[in-house]
């Protein structure tokens, strides 16, 4: 069973930078593809960012040209730098791990609260 852990949310004021970062407890991390969810009060559960195992990245548009989403295989973790944030980006960002290598495997993380102010 893998697990997740997810560090680096906090609260910031508009326009200021957070970087999350998400460790894999699991042997083979680097088969996975590594995703960054979040979920605003109110709303469903978004996809905001995605690495896959030879690091090909993609962002939902509201976050592009804001977000960096990165790996480190040798550490078995995933990295969401975010710059410019804005009050809409306050939600639970949670990370998922998914591989579909011997079968579809899919893991999330606890969450972490990102609050940004106005």
């Amino acid at each position: 069973q893998v697990q997740l852990v997810e560090s680096g949310g906090g609260l910031v004021q508009a326009g200021g930078s957070l970087k999350l970062s998400c460790v894999h407890s699991g042997s083979i991390f680097n088969v996975y593809t590594m995703r960054w969810y979040r979920q605003a009060p109110g709303k469903e559960r978004e996809l905001v960012a995605s690495i896959t195992s030879d690091s090909t990245t993609d962002y939902t548009h509201a976050v592009k040209g804001r977000f960096t989403i990165s790996r480190d295989n040798a550490k078995k973790s995933v990295y969401l730098q975010m710059n410019s944030l804005t009050p809409e980006d306050t939600a639970v960002y949670y990370c998922n791990a998914l591989r579909t290598f011997l079968g579809r495997h899919e893991y999330w993380g606890q969450g972490t609260q990102v609050t940004v102010s106005s």
